[in-house]
Order: structure tokens, then sequence, then C-alpha cells
């Protein structure tokens, strides 16, 4: 069955990337207006008139340039609803793999973070990752250019996370808590295992903390990354990642034929069983997203699923490796040099398909060192994966032990 899936799959890859390259058109479409609710969000409008704004909230438009020329949108709400200026600290929010920060504004203004944190009086910046809507500029490149999409969560780690930081920093004079969720945890710890940020930065939360992958149980993820189809994407040509694009929406169809894995409902086969998600924000949602990332990153996130290890980007032989990095095999980031005295609130969930349960045990065990006031581990049996940034009640379960957190911190 899996040798036939297979052949399935490069026969349409093939097919496909000829045809494209035939006529000379672009393969994916970067669908920057959607036929949805939200379809004032495009490149033109930003985050802070289409979606903060209509709320009643101030809301200021930023961009931030990374060291290897990346443009980066951020958004700053320096007020909450009542329009008193921010008094408590600044608090950077950073999504996770295939979305954007939109991600923490898409529930109703008492069930979202960023809205939340406003009302409480916190400093909110809103980080959009590079190749994502309102993040798609550059120097010297472009999105339609191969060289565009040459990175990884390496580059997100070492480039775009350095320059959200010192620009907010730089912005506020003082040091920010942040909040991840996903592969927006996954890029910090690699940067605070290397020391990275330590010194503009008060405390961390962690939702669905990612390091550990090889227990992930997503059917959908699993048939991705045991059929190599990331890898057979960027051998032929296609360097960007989109679930829009007509390749891999193709794959999709191929995929979600398979038996046992049910596509009906895509969220669950890719995240969990969420919980307490509603309905009509979550259509609005899967409307909305996904964004792109690098097919590239995708690759690398498979090889930590192969491996079980967190560590930079195998490039597939010893040679190419040590052009890279002066060794035979990619570096890794050690989770035991996180500083034991760094603030963590670490929250997760019994149902999630991608920050397994099994996993983050594992990095839990690499930090059985954490000075003991200062780590704070949540765990919610009935949560998925998007339970934590779209719950009708991760106001309470998450949120007000996060402010809580940042209060003695």
């Amino acid at each position: 069955m899996a040798e036939t899936l297979a052949t399935q799959i490069l026969a349409i890859l093939f097919c496909l990337s000829a045809a494209a390259a035939a006529s000379g058109a672009k393969v994916y479409s970067f669908n920057s207006q959607n036929s949805t609710s939200l379809s004032s969000l495009n490149a033109n409008n930003g985050i802070c008139k289409s979606v903060v704004e209509p709320q009643g909230y101030a809301c200021q438009e930023h961009t931030v340039t990374t060291k290897d020329g990346y443009i980066l949108s951020l958004q700053r709400m320096p007020s909450g609803l009542s329009g008193q200026a921010a008094d408590k600290p600044p608090v950077l929010l950073q999504h996770g793999l295939i979305v954007d920060g939109v991600t923490w504004l898409m529930s109703l203004p008492d069930e979202s973070l960023a809205f939340i944190l406003a009302d409480n009086g916190y400093d909110v910046w809103i980080s959009n990752g590079r190749g994502t809507r309102f993040s798609r500029g550059h120097t010297s490149l472009d999105p339609y250019d191969s060289a565009y999409w040459d990175w990884t969560w390496d580059e997100l780690a070492a480039y775009d996370l350095p320059a959200t930081f010192q620009y907010v920093h730089d912005q506020t004079g003082q040091n920010l808590h942040y909040v991840g969720h996903s592969q927006g945890t996954l890029i910090a710890l690699a940067a605070f295992s290397q020391g990275k940020l330590l010194n503009m930065l008060r405390s961390a939360v962690l939702l669905c903390p990612i390091a550990y992958l090889n227990h992930l149980t997503s059917p959908f993820a699993r048939a991705l990354v045991d059929l190599f189809i990331a890898e057979d994407l960027y051998w032929l040509g296609q360097p960007e990642f989109s679930l829009n694009g007509q390749v891999v929406n193709k794959l999709l169809e191929v995929i979600c034929s398979n038996p046992g894995i049910d596509c009906s409902d895509l969220l669950t086969a890719i995240t969990g069983p969420n919980c307490c998600l509603n309905s009509s924000r979550t259509k609005v949602f899967l409307d909305y997203e996904p964004q792109s990332t690098a097919t590239k990153n995708i690759i690398h996130l498979a090889h930590m699923i192969r491996t079980g290890t967190i560590a930079m980007y195998d490039y597939g032989n010893e040679n190419d490796n040590m052009d890279h990095y002066g060794q035979p095999t990619p570096p890794v980031y050690n989770m035991t040099s996180i500083p034991n005295d760094l603030p963590l609130f670490l929250a997760y969930g019994g149902k999630d398909y991608l920050s397994d349960v099994k996993d983050v045990q594992v990095l839990l065990d690499n930090l059985k060192d954490h000075d003991g006031d200062k780590l704070v581990v949540q765990y919610t049996d009935e949560y998925a994966h998007a339970d934590f940034v779209l719950g009708v009640n991760a106001n309470q379960i998450v949120y007000d032990p996060v402010i809580a957190f940042f209060k003695i911190n």
C-alpha cells in the first residue's frame, strides 16, 4: 500500500512540475486575498487595520529587517480597550508553523491572548515569521525566487527571533516576556540553549513545546514524513511549501484517500482532537490559514521526527555538513544548556498529536535540574494543539495562569 501511494505521489509531482515548467506558470497560488470573512486581510491593509482596530484597540504596524535580509512585520498594541497606555512590560507573541500572528487575534477579544494581555496592561507585540502573508519582503530577493526559501527553523532561531527581540527591546527600553506556540517554542528553545536573547528576556511561556518529535502521532504529518513528500517537492523545484498550493493540494487528495487518514476534519488530522474550539471561529481560521513555509523547513522537521533529536539541518552527507558546520554531523541543540534560573512556563495537552506527551517528557527530563521556583509545568488532559491558541476556555485554563506567571517575573 505504501509503495502504491508513493508511486501515485511521485507521478503527481512529476506531472504538475512538468506542466508548470512547460507553461512558465508558477505552481503555487499565493492566495493573498482569500474569500473569507477575513478577506480584508491582505498585504495592503495589514493586521492592525483589518483585525485589531475594528475591535476598538490601538495598533501600530512596524517592520524589522533580519541580518540575512528578510523584512518582517510586527504589530504593537500599546494599550487596552480603555485606551490607557500599557504600564507593564512588553510581551512578544510568536506563532507556530504555517500560521501567522493573526493566530493570537482570531477568537473574540475576551478569548484571544493578544487582546487579553493588552487589557491587562501589557505592551503587546505580535511577530510574523518570514514567508507568511505580511512578512514576504526581502532586501534583495523575491518570494518567487527559490533562494528566498532557502531556510529552516535554524534561521528563524538565528535571525528572526534575535531581530524581533532586539527591536522590541530598543523600542521599549525594557526586557520582555515571550510567548511561543508550537514552532514558536522550538526556535526559542534553540536560541536559549545557545545563550542567545537571555539578556533581553524576563521570562518565556512555551505553549505546546516542541523540542523532540519522534513520538508525533498525527497521521497526516506521519504520512508526509514516511513518504518523504517534502524531500520530493524540494528536489523537483518546489521551494515554497503551501497547503494552498496546486502540488500540495493534489498530494493531499492522495494522502487523504489512504486508509487510516481521515481528512474530513483536517485540523483534527493534523493537530489532534481539540476539545474546546468554536466551530465558526475554526472555519474562519481554516479559511484564512494556512501560511507558507519553506519546503526545506518541513524537511528539517521531518529529520527531527525520524531521528528523535533536536539538531541543525542535516545536508545529507558528511562533506556538505563539513562545509556548513565544520563537522560531519549537524550540531545538536543541547537543552540542558538552557540556564537553570530562566523563568519558564510550559503548557501541554494530553490529546496533542504534534507536541506529544512523551516528547514533552523528554524535554522535561532535560530540564530536570532547572530551579524549582523558575519552572512552571501545566498539563491539561483534554487539550490538543489548537486549543492553546483558539480554545474558548483557554482564557481561564491557560492565559490566567500565564498572566499570574508574568506578575512574579
